[in-house]
């Protein structure tokens, strides 16, 4: 049976039973509170870095997102010139062919 970290229930036994030998009944239960703090502190230190990689993300792609909004924009700006240009030539032409075109 599988139980913790690739470690099997024989392997915990024996060092549950080696922790007690070395540090006596008294002291377990401090050792394991200990512990748990720290396994505690260390996800969440884990969860406050994976926020900050998220918000970091979630920025990056909004400013990335942004600057194609901006470059759309401005290509749809010079779309428009470019038709108000055309609109402004093409009755100019119009007129010369019609004059070319009645002599």
């Amino acid at each position: 049976m599988l139980l913790f970290f690739d470690l099997g229930a024989g392997e915990i036994f024996v060092i549950v039973l080696a922790l007690v030998v070395v540090f006596g009944p008294k002291q377990i239960p401090e050792i394991a509170r200990n512990l748990g703090k720290a396994i505690n502190e260390m996800k969440r230190a884990s969860s406050d870095f994976k926020n900050e990689i998220n918000k970091e993300v979630q920025r990056i792609d909004r400013e990335v997102r942004y600057a194609e909004f901006l470059k759309e924009k401005e290509a749809k700006k010079d779309e428009i010139t470019d038709a108000e240009v055309i609109a402004e030539e093409s009755p100019n032409k119009e007129v010369v062919s019609r004059k070319s075109g009645s002599q």
